[in-house]
């Protein structure tokens, strides 16, 4: 059981290190993508046998990343501002496929059974948030998923491109979900 767990670590870490490395050189062959993340190509081809089955693979392993993040977040018990954290910090964990899926998006994911029922799970977490007056409720809890899911993906391509700090991200995405961009003193009362 344990060689399983620790092959499945392995085959995710060499996911997110492909991710990445596909954003980066979107155009790369199987042999300079296995010399971009540190492989042989015998091992990725072991791995991927084509660029097409990789693209595939990577977007299918982004789908359940996304699961696994909102799963682990136990956002139907959670206390609204630590189930919030507690998602962030998943989604976070592995942001390269969150870099991957902006730039290999197809508009047909949208309608996958898993993404709809995991954007669900989301949008009643946001809901019973709302309900327990821990979020505000003149935006409706879809919006705040949609603000989620945006807020994180547009701090992770900052992040990427140098413009927020890797120590500030999930802060900065916390800050701005929980508490908009307005001061306490400009806020009317």
């Amino acid at each position: 059981m344990e060689k399983i767990m620790a092959e499945e670590e392995t085959n995710h870490t060499l996911l997110n290190a492909l991710a990445l490395a596909l954003v980066e050189y979107p155009r790369a062959s199987l042999q300079e993508l296995a010399c971009a993340v540190g492989v042989s190509k015998a091992t990725l081809y072991r791995f991927c046998r084509t660029r097409e089955n990789l693209i595939e693979r990577l977007i299918q392993r982004s789908i359940e990343s996304y699961q696994e993040a909102i799963r682990d977040a136990n956002l139907d018990t959670a206390e609204p501002r630590e189930g919030i954290r507690k998602l962030l910090e998943n989604y976070y964990a592995n942001k390269e496929l969150t870099i991957f899926i902006m730039q290999f998006w197809q508009p047909a994911l949208t309608e996958n059974c898993a993404c709809v029922e995991t954007q669900g799970i989301l949008d009643k977490f946001f809901l019973r948030g709302q309900q327990e007056g821990c979020f505000r409720i003149d935006i409706s809890a879809v919006a705040m998923t949609e603000c989620c899911h945006g807020l994180f993906s547009a701090l992770i391509d900052a992040e990427l491109r140098g413009r927020v700090p890797r120590i500030k991200v999930i802060d900065i995405i916390e800050t701005m979900l929980l508490e908009g961009v307005c001061t306490q003193s400009y806020k009317t009362p």
